[in-house]
């Protein structure tokens, strides 16, 4: 079935003026963005067939061009439409303003970072790094890999606390397997850079473990005291 046989009012853009963006299926979302299907499918079909492509909606977020193009029937146009839209998408959930992030509870970290963490493919060590009202002053990957004591050293993160004037850090690393309960390791860690951060006067506020769409605050299950 092409989109013109479709009666008007079941169409995607009908819908979504009459009844709102939140009405529409994630298929007829992305036939909005793509605006038009193929000789032989109709851009519902079209949208349905790209969907199928990856594993879940949010996996679009990181999806590169060649990736998009390699679905039949997506060329340059429809690739750089659909990534424009997923980067918006990105940069509204993000939640940045003119001020800073201001972060009281393990629910406003984790918001703060699951957008860009609760699908990567690695596990990528971040940091957050805080004023004295709580504030973001910065964010920054530290390293990207298996969690290893070793290899994350408190001398690094607190090196970058310095420079920046932090007052206290969160520390948070995701899980590629979806699962955010932290291993043994991630105690350890975790356990080491409250006690690095004791000795140089800059708090570890929490250490957040990122699954998908899921969050374990370290804090919470008592691992830091």
């Amino acid at each position: 079935m092409m989109i013109r046989d479709v009666h008007i009012a079941d169409r995607p853009r009908e819908r979504l003026i009459r009844q709102g963006a939140a009405s529409l299926s994630n298929q007829e979302l992305v036939a909005i963005l793509l605006r038009t299907g193929t000789k032989e499918e109709s851009v519902l079909l079209l949208a349905n067939r790209i969907l199928n492509s990856f594993d879940k909606i949010q996996d679009l977020k990181n999806a590169t061009v060649e990736e998009m193009m390699a679905v039949k029937g997506v060329g340059q146009a429809k690739a750089v439409q659909l990534l424009a839209a997923a980067e918006i998408g990105k940069r509204i959930h993000r939640r940045h303003s003119e001020g800073r992030y201001v972060i009281k509870s393990p629910e406003d970290a984790a918001a703060y970072l699951m957008t860009d963490m609760s699908s990567l493919l690695q596990e990528h060590f971040v940091v957050l790094f805080m004023n004295v009202k709580n504030e973001v002053l910065h964010k920054q990957t530290i390293f990207i890999g298996s969690l290893n004591s070793s290899i994350v050293h408190p001398r690094e993160i607190f090196r970058e606390a310095v420079k920046r004037s932090a007052a206290s850090i969160i520390v948070s690393h995701n899980h590629p397997s979806g699962n955010p309960s932290p291993s043994p390791e991630d105690i350890e860690v975790t356990k080491r850079l409250v006690e690095a951060g004791s000795i140089m006067g800059i708090e570890l506020l929490d250490h957040i473990i990122i699954g998908d769409h899921r969050f374990i605050s370290l804090k919470e299950k008592g691992f830091m005291g």
